[in-house]
């Protein structure tokens, strides 16, 4: 029991982790992740499929927006007599029960001239009186809207709008409310008021049966599983489009609201009851979508067909009919768990269908007190019992628990419309079995020779018996860090290479690489890789270094004093002169172990990285020995730093600003600094694209310091820019198109 007792109390903290995200006390967010795929992994496998035939979807599809002349009926909206034309025939000739409209019509049909007609009768005809009679007999005939008004009335229409989040602006005219706070009594409904709303014209709306609202409720993943079936606003609480369907098929019947009298402290709403119809909620209103299958899964019509009347009878009497779109430019598409192109007057339809049929499922308030104690006796039991066992053993009763936990809850799930957390019970099993397992196979020495062994090929010794000292705190998984890269090349290698045999290239490199690397140890950093005549080293990882921006620079630095320190060495030997550049870069990046199966190593990824890279690349083209991008500037306030441009380097869309380093601030004199002021003056001078006052200035520094390249860059481009004129919107970057 003692050998063991470590090991229990780590697995019984595991399981108390998992307990307290059910309870609400912390928050695992992976936890929410697995739950979803969990939740829509069940969708799929049980979802009916098939075509449901009480929901018909009138489609304002691509076919409807053609032309009059190729069968359509032209761009949407379309006027607003047509639409009337098209209520007869549904109603009259087809016999639908309900129309529900997923569009808004918020805006006045103008499409019949009669605001102009209007407007001429006002002012310019009012005196002609052919014109005013002429225009009295047939103003009633143009007035579209009321004529679409006056074909609701009287039937079972159903208008959608949307409400605002953040927006307070109110447009349109709302449906009357389901019910008031004063209906809630004692009870609280935990949803937000939504300030603003984007509704149908006052005209529209007091004709129409009801209204209903679509608001997405996209959960943080994107994907819409629910849909609240009220919204709060002013006080009062309206329907969303789907119930609002559904009330109107069933005669508008009264909502009434079911709370959980058993849970402790505020009773939450569990239920909706409408016409002896019961929907499931959640305490938010929220109902989850039953997706019967993926897109498709009901009748779709074009909507000019019923217009034109080439749909039979039969694929429309007495059903619900949902006017939506799927045409480019209309589409209304959403990430369902069953399809990530999913259109969203379907999901309305999916909900419709589920509300007559009673198979939304539910999530009962006394599911989190059922799936607290299902995590406890699992996991209590595991962690006690795993310990004690062989890895046989251990595996034999970890799946066979497993199993059973994931039966019962799809049992549940298929069989009596109950969604019970899954990933909790899943993921604490996994854990605490991968725990004992791992247990069993590493010990303090083992992890020990492993760094050792790892990190000895990166790091200097000093860091790898720091390392080694507290070894659980060293992790070769891959993270996002802050860290400081940087590369180094050697200029004109390729020359330099063709005229050694092997034998003194190989040489030669030994001696320049050598006393490089050492500086990047003695400043505590990260060799990456040799390539060739480069060096990549990074400062921030594997353990974290507060200091890595000032650690790089100052090693850049350092190694091009000791470079300079060797030509001698150099010359005597017959070798070429070795100049390299230094690109440095801090940034956010992937460190880790990252390769394949067959080879890992230790290394940094990420547009910082990449940056560096590049910055490298352009030193010598501004003469610079060393680059550095603005966040390493910031980063090392000790240094004082020239900025040299705004670029954008190959493989980036977005301009960086880049800086040369002088020096500590203590060690650069007066004369450098006034230099520096010159050349800051100069170059704003030339960002204003005053060329005349730029050129002159860069040619005053020029010939002040006629070995310095980076004077004479900028005298080139001018001219060009003079004859080019880059506008009023450039930024002052100048673009590299090759690395």
């Amino acid at each position: 029991m003692k050998k063991h007792f470590v090991r229990m109390v780590v697995g019984l903290l595991i399981v108390a982790a998992f307990l307290l995200h059910e309870r609400g006390d912390i928050e695992i967010p992976l936890l929410r992740k697995i739950e979803n795929i969990a939740y829509d992994t069940r969708l799929r496998l049980t979802m009916p499929e098939g075509v449901d035939s009480k929901v018909v979807i009138l489609d304002i599809d691509e076919k409807s927006l053609k032309e009059r002349e190729d069968g359509g009926e032209g761009r949407w909206p379309w006027p607003r007599d047509r639409l009337a034309l098209m209520l007869d025939k549904l109603f009259d000739k087809y016999q639908i029960e309900v129309l529900g409209f997923d569009v808004v019509f918020a805006e006045r049909d103008e499409t019949s001239g009669v605001r102009v007609l209007d407007n001429l009768a006002k002012d310019a005809l009012r005196n002609v009186p052919q014109f005013q009679a002429a225009f009295g007999r047939i103003k009633p005939q143009l007035e579209y809207d009321e004529i679409y008004a006056r074909a609701m009335r009287g039937r079972k229409v159903v208008l959608g709008y949307t409400f605002q989040e953040d927006d307070p602006g109110k447009k349109g005219m709302l449906p009357a409310p389901v019910f008031g706070a004063e209906a809630l009594g004692q009870h609280t409904l935990p949803i937000p008021s939504r300030p603003g709303y984007s509704a149908n014209l006052d005209v529209l709306q007091k004709n129409a049966a009801s209204g209903g609202h679509f608001n997405p409720d996209q959960e943080i993943d994107g994907v819409v599983r629910r849909v609240a079936m009220f919204a709060k606003h002013d006080g009062k609480y309206y329907e969303a489009l789907s119930l609002a369907v559904v009330r109107s098929y069933l005669g508008m019947p009264p909502v009434k609201l079911e709370f959980a009298d058993y849970v402790q402290g505020d009773a939450e709403l569990e239920e909706i009851s409408v016409g002896g119809l019961k929907i499931p909620v959640d305490a938010k209103t929220r109902a989850l979508i039953p997706y019967r299958g993926p897109r498709g899964s009901f009748k779709y019509i074009s909507l000019v067909d019923v217009v034109n009347e080439r749909v039979d009878i039969s694929e429309l009497r007495g059903k619900i009919a949902l006017v939506g779109t799927t045409a480019p430019g209309l589409q209304d598409i959403r990430v369902a768990p069953v399809d990530a192109v999913y259109p969203g007057v379907e999901a309305h339809a999916n909900l419709i269908a589920g509300m007559l049929d009673g198979t939304i499922k539910r999530r009962p308030a006394y599911a989190e007190g059922a799936q607290f104690m299902v995590v406890m006796i699992i996991g209590v039991a595991l962690a006690i019992l795993l310990p004690f066992l062989g890895i046989g053993k251990a595996t034999t009763v970890t799946f066979v628990v497993l199993a059973a936990a994931i039966a019962m809850n799809f049992w549940l799930y298929q069989h009596e419309n109950f969604v019970l957390p899954i990933a909790t019970n899943v993921t604490m099993i996994f854990i605490v079995f991968g725990f004992n397992t791992i247990w069993g196979y590493f010990s303090e020495a083992r992890g020990k020779r492993q760094i050792t062994g790892f990190f000895g090929q990166y790091v200097p010794p000093e860091i790898v018996a720091q390392m080694s000292k507290d070894p659980d705190n060293v992790s070769f998984e891959p993270d996002s860090r802050e860290c400081t890269v940087l590369f180094t090349d050697v200029r004109g290698f390729t020359t330099i290479s063709e005229g050694l045999d092997p034998k003194a290239l190989s040489e030669l490199m030994n001696e320049f690489l050598t006393p490089l690397t050492e500086i990047i140890y003695k400043h505590h950093g990260t060799i990456d890789k040799y390539m060739g005549d480069c060096i990549m080293a990074f400062w921030g990882a594997p353990l974290p270094n507060p200091a890595h921006a000032l650690a790089g620079v100052t090693a850049g630095l350092e190694m091009h004093r000791v470079l300079n320190e060797l030509q001698p060495k150099f010359k005597a030997k017959n070798w070429p002169e070795i100049k390299i550049g230094v690109g440095l870069n801090t940034g956010r990046m992937s460190v880790g172990n990252m390769g394949s199966k067959i080879r890992l190593a230790y290394t940094v990824m990420g547009d910082a990285v990449n940056l560096a890279s590049r910055l490298e690349g352009i030193t010598k083209e501004y003469g610079a020995d060393i680059i550095v991008g603005e966040e390493t500037m910031k980063a090392v306030p000790e240094m004082i730093f020239r900025e040299l441009d705004r670029v954008r380097v190959k493989g980036k869309e977005n301009a960086v600003t880049i800086y040369q380093p002088i020096g500590p601030r203590s060690e650069v004199g007066q004369d450098t600094i006034k230099r520096l002021e010159l050349f800051d003056e100069a170059l704003k001078t030339y960002r204003r694209q005053d060329w005349d006052a730029a050129e002159a200035q860069f040619r005053q520094l020029a010939e002040a310091s006629p070995e310095n390249k980076l004077y004479d860059l900028f005298l080139k481009r001018i001219p060009v820019l003079r004859e080019k004129n880059p506008g009023a919107d450039w930024d002052g970057a100048f673009t590299f198109e090759s690395k």
